[in-house]
């Protein structure tokens, strides 16, 4: 278990069931520039690479897929902002509209010293968030492209980063836990200035001097297959594995909020990673 390199045969073991793109990789049809103007760029012609900048006149960029889904997989490769990229948050997620919006979050928040950066994930239901797990990555995300997706069914919600699973949210609904599975959503991804919370709370604020800040994205898969369910036994194993060395915080575990709010139904519950202390 000291090895997380993944072969192309266990990657496919990983998830139950079969994955049938929807569209793939050529941003110029399957994205919408939605905010930034010139800081988001796709380019090459077959669109094959986009890139997102930040500076303090643009404050970031962002876009969102052209479709909709109600579950699928959808992945995206990633280059995070190298050096001192202290004050930045670059996401990729899912979403509806509205108020009582679904929501599936990846953030990777930027940090001085160029490592490592701490990936953020959160899970909103009908309008109720904090669901909030963190992890280290354990690879420099700014030297190479590394893929990042999100399995949506109606079982469970997986994230996994290149092909590995760090986090499962099961539905459990059973025990009165919402779950997003009645409202389509989209894939968005942004660039944008968080220095009041990103980087230890705040405290470490935006270097405009090292700007412009820049991600890029590559290889966007959208899928509308849903019939995979869960993790094979190979995908537990490694879950269990990247949770107990790399997961920094654990809504489940957070003492402060269970005084304030008491324990989230979820945390002790059936077959998701929720239960494991």
């Amino acid at each position: 278990m000291g090895n997380l390199r993944v072969s192309s045969m266990l990657v496919l073991s990983l998830i139950v069931g079969s994955i049938i793109a929807a569209f793939a990789n050529n941003f110029h049809q399957d994205v919408e520039i939605t905010w930034g103007g010139r800081h988001a760029q796709i380019l090459g012609r077959q669109g094959s690479l986009l890139t997102l900048s930040m500076d303090k006149t643009s404050r970031g960029a962002g876009f969102e897929s052209t479709k909709d889904f109600l579950f699928g997989r959808f992945n995206m490769q990633m280059k995070l902002i190298a050096g001192n990229s202290a004050g930045t948050v670059t996401t990729f997620y899912l979403s509806s509209e509205g108020p009582s919006h679904d929501e599936i979050d990846l953030e990777f928040l930027g940090n001085k010293s160029g490592a490592p950066y701490t990936l953020h994930t959160n899970v909103f239901s009908h309008g109720q968030g904090g669901r909030e797990e963190e992890f280290h990555l354990w690879f420099d995300p700014t030297k190479h492209f590394h893929a990042y997706s999100i399995v949506w069914n109606p079982q469970n919600i997986i994230i996994l980063v290149d092909n590995i699973p760090i986090r499962v949210f099961s539905n459990q609904e059973s025990i009165g836990v919402p779950y997003p599975n009645h409202q389509r959503m989209k894939v968005y991804a942004s660039l944008w200035d968080a220095d009041d919370w990103a980087t230890r709370g705040g405290r470490v604020k935006t270097d405009w001097s090292k700007a412009p800040f820049t991600a890029y994205y590559r290889n966007f898969v959208a899928s509308s297959a849903w019939e995979m369910q869960g993790l094979s036994a190979r995908g537990r194993q490694l879950l269990t594995w990247v949770q107990k060395r790399y997961r920094i915080y654990n809504y489940c575990n957070d003492l402060k909020r269970k005084q304030r709010h008491g324990r989230p139904p979820e945390c002790g519950h059936g077959p998701s990673e929720q239960q494991e202390r």
